[in-house]
């Protein structure tokens, strides 16, 4: 072919390794192969003169740089600097999608929480014989932003009834944060068995609300009815604290009072602005009010006559009492002489604002 390609290429390095030096023959192979096809000297004559070192030279330095740059697979993560649309979610804003929001206990106006404890008195699964009379009293916490008033009150939704009325308006009043004592008289059935009454409150406009995340579910008493039937229907408590007075008694004071305003009403002798004072009745802000003093506690019983033991076993207060909505209602009281007594509320002039109430003191030892 007219071609001594092969005399002038210059001997190999000796620092190549053996598959760079297979290589550079391989490239030189087809370079001469590629020349030899060629049927045109004058093209081979003028052809420049190949410096193969420095060929050979330039290959094996990117043969280096490519086995030098030969990546290490591993795997990545998304970043999670920004969400497009049509991407898929970070970890992050999943859990921000599917945390739920969680109610806020003080965001509403009426929301109860079970007070330390709940069951002040009959616990849950108390053994009671057929027929017997107790006192069930609840402690709940106002853990909304409302006042609760003598306007609130204890209501029956389900359940047995136990013979209690159905309507209890509380006593008194129970500022947000603070806890309150209701108290509610009931009877065991005269059938044996397990027996759960089912209890929420109400606002004055007739909403009913209770305790738990919501503030809708209700509360409740459950008793087991076992053994003979009792004889008398005087109530009884299964209580934690308090004092027990003696059931033998007998009547301090009884009788009627009809009542205008500004009024100093003694609960132990019956007698209006002669001294010993426990009561004074006051209107404020349009709406009629007994007020205790010197010590004075009262309470809302009910629509039944209290014996004495349900208004020994009443959480009372010294806080006003609105009575506009509670004709026909009972209040136990404890006079500032410490003797236990009830006051029915017979009626309220609507043109005076006349009170007429009726009540009975008991003297104990």
């Amino acid at each position: 072919m007219g071609f001594r390609l092969v005399s002038a290429i210059p001997p190999f390095p000796m620092n190549l390794s053996p598959n760079i030096k297979k290589f550079l023959v391989l490239v030189i192979g087809v370079a001469a192969v590629s020349l030899a096809g060629c049927n045109m000297p004058a093209r081979a004559t003028a052809s420049p003169t190949l410096d193969v070192t420095q060929a050979y030279q330039t290959v094996e330095a990117r043969l280096t740089e490519a086995i030098s740059r030969t990546p290490t697979i591993s795997p990545t993560l998304p970043r999670a600097t920004s969400t497009q649309v049509g991407t898929t979610p970070t970890a992050t804003q999943l859990v921000e999608t599917l945390t739920p929001a969680l109610p806020t206990a003080a965001s509403g106006c009426d929301q109860a929480s079970p007070g330390v404890p709940i069951d002040v008195t009959i616990p849950d699964d108390t053994v009671l014989p057929p027929g017997e009379a107790f006192i069930k009293t609840w402690r709940l916490q106002n853990i909304g932003t409302c006042t609760w008033t003598s306007d609130y009150a204890l209501v029956w939704f389900s359940g047995e009834q136990l013979q209690a009325n159905q309507v209890v308006p509380l006593n008194g009043t129970t500022e947000p944060g603070q806890s309150v004592d209701i108290s509610v008289e009931m009877k065991a059935p005269d059938t044996q068995g397990t027996y759960q009454s089912w209890w929420k409150l109400r606002n004055p406009s007739g909403a009913m609300f209770g305790i738990g995340p919501n503030s809708d579910a209700g509360f409740w008493v459950r008793i087991i009815v076992e053994g003979e039937p009792v004889t008398t229907g005087t109530p009884t408590a299964t209580q934690t604290s308090g004092p027990t007075l003696t059931p033998t008694v007998s009547v301090q004071v009884s009788g009627s009072a009809t009542l205008q305003y500004r009024n100093l009403y003694d609960l132990d002798r019956n007698e209006i602005n002669d001294g010993g004072d426990d009561l004074t009745y006051e209107e404020i802000d349009l709406k009629h009010n007994l007020i205790p003093i010197d010590g004075t506690l009262l309470g809302v019983a009910g629509l039944n006559e209290p014996g004495i033991a349900t208004c020994q076993d009443m959480n009372l207060t010294s806080g006003p009492l609105t009575v506009d909505s509670l004709v026909g209602n009972y209040l136990c009281y404890q006079t500032n002489m410490s003797l236990p007594g009830w006051l029915y509320i017979n009626s309220i002039d609507p043109e005076n604002g006349n009170l007429n109430v009726e009540i009975y003191t008991w003297l104990v030892p």
